[in-house]
């Protein structure tokens, strides 16, 4: 079987997918041509409302078949209420085959298992987070899902990979006009980054909204000249859903260590100067990196530039405070930031296409000196796995976790060593996501590991005295000696999923775990 250039074995053609381009390599693959474009269309001055009286009504309005390809936002996250309603309505109406194209998928989306089964979804492409990746993982579904990252998507979408022919935009604020915002009504959950080139690229755009305005709404997110339709939900979500139980500082001792330890590296990197910029996730662990972060930049009298990707109250105080000039929010994390981008004129809601795609003329993640990100696993090489767990299971999506590691000037991967009796540091993870050619540091409570090919770090990190360093066989031997021997997974040969790297290549396949 051909293998890609980090050794994974790659079918020249899977059976749900088709024919595969092999990762051959972080920018071996040049876009050619022009972006793809939805049809056109027009509302004439004698339609002034854009209203359905329901999701059903608006569903046949747009044409939806049996067989089309179907778009969600995720930025509701586990508070959302428009993708099941939408396929609820579907299922009702007798429509069948349909392809799944969320930004991601969550628990709150469990009940969705029941329209696999029935065949009123065929297939996915999008980040099946909990219980539709275990059924996935378990063989559940006839064809492969395909995992995207964040930057990865829209460049799908704007290449012509992936074809929308209906947009469902959750829209906490619509006009009967279309015009939509993210930041103001009962389900305000700020930047709708993900559904923007959702709304340019479908052939139709169905905003689902509780909080419909006089025109014309305001501020605008999505404007009018992208909505199709506009239908009336009692509730779309829960805006308390979207904080998800990850956006809070880690208490742990043995993570603060590691959050202290970043830090130290970030400090000690040529990066840490006036004019730094970041971006640090919303887990216990990053959250913590951005607190001893702003301590460091207080003691040095350090500003920042800006702050990039999922935002998070915390950033919000570092803009507040003046630690940041800007805040470029995809998604907004917790109700803080949500507010934040209601009232701060310094907080910017970008789109997916505007913060990640690599098939650009300039996205936002290649203006980043710094991001940490969090993994599954880490081998000897470098390469991360955020996709599966230790058992094989599919339960993660990508996020912004390869476009930012490649965008990025310093990538740093924080975890424990070990989770639970599970070593985070293998010889060769299960999955590769995000190959280790744009994997800078690896930091645990052990220390700092350094990619041998930034020599550059590893003498700024002697020079500063107090990064402790260790070398990543010390880490593998460590991990060896506290867990024993781990009994490798048991699989089918039937593959499950693809990975593709950013550009559409594809870096790894999951296959199903075998019944035990």
């Amino acid at each position: 079987m051909p293998k890609n250039i980090l050794g994974r074995e790659i079918p020249e053609f899977i059976e749900g997918y088709g024919k595969t381009l092999p990762f051959m390599g972080e920018h071996a693959r040049k876009p050619e041509g022009n972006r793809a474009g939805p049809k056109l269309r027009a509302a004439f001055s004698d339609r002034t409302s854009k209203v359905v009286p329901d999701l059903k009504a608006a569903i046949a309005a747009s044409g939806l078949k049996s067989g089309m390809t179907v778009s969600f936002h995720h930025h509701l996250r586990n508070g959302d209420f428009v993708v099941n309603a939408v396929i609820d309505a579907c299922a009702e109406m007798g429509i069948r085959d349909l392809t799944l194209f969320p930004t991601a998928l969550f628990g709150v989306h469990k009940k969705l298992i029941e329209h696999i089964k029935s065949g009123v979804i065929r297939r996915i492409m999008g980040s099946v987070n909990g219980p539709i990746g275990q059924m996935v993982s378990e063989g559940g579904m006839d064809v492969p899902v395909v995992l995207r990252s964040h930057g990865g998507r829209p460049r799908a979408v704007v290449s012509g990979d992936v074809k929308i022919d209906v947009a469902f935009v959750a829209a906490p604020t619509a006009d009967a006009y279309g015009n939509l915002c993210g930041s103001q009504g009962k389900s305000a959950c700020g930047s709708l980054g993900y559904a923007f080139t959702d709304a340019m690229y479908a052939d139709c755009v169905v905003a689902v909204t509780d909080n419909l305005v006089p025109f014309p709404a305001a501020p605008v997110s999505i404007p009018q000249i992208y909505a199709d339709i506009v239908a009336v939900m009692e509730s779309i979500g829960d805006p308390a859903g979207i904080v998800s139980g990850t956006t809070r500082i880690t208490r742990d001792p043995l993570r603060l260590l590691i959050s202290k330890y970043a830090s130290r590296l970030i400090e000690a990197s040529p990066y840490f100067k006036e004019g730094i910029s970041f971006q640090t996730g919303a887990g216990g662990i990053s959250l913590a990196v951005t607190a001893f972060m702003k301590e460091a930049m207080k003691k040095r009298g350090v500003r920042g530039s800006f702050g990039l990707g999922g935002i998070t109250g915390y950033f919000v105080d570092l803009l507040k405070e003046g630690y940041v000039e800007k805040l470029m929010d995809v998604q907004s994390f917790d109700l803080e930031a949500v507010k934040s981008i209601a009232e701060n004129p310094n907080h910017i809601e970008i789109s997916a296409d505007w913060y990640a795609n690599p098939w650009n003329a300039g996205t936002a993640v290649n203006m980043l000196d710094v991001v940490i990100l969090g993994a599954t696993e880490m081998d000897r090489d470098f390469n991360v796995n955020v996709n599966t767990e230790a058992d094989g299971a599919l339960l993660h999506g990508i996020g912004g976790h390869q476009d930012t590691a490649a965008g990025a000037k310093l990538t740093i991967i924080s975890q424990p060593l070990l989770r639970g009796r599970i070593p985070c540091v293998v010889d060769q993870v299960y999955s590769v996501t995000t190959p280790g050619e744009v994997v800078d540091a690896l930091v645990t409570e052990y220390g700092v590991t350094i990619n041998p090919r930034r020599k550059d770090l590893i003498d700024a990190c002697q020079a500063a005295g107090n990064v402790p360093l260790v070398s990543m066989d010390e880490l593998v031997a460590r991990a060896h000696e506290m867990c024993g021997p781990t009994d490798p997974v048991e699989t089918e040969n039937r593959i499950i999923g693809v990975i593709e790297w950013r550009d559409g290549t594809v870096i790894d396949v999951v296959k199903q775990l075998k019944k035990k």
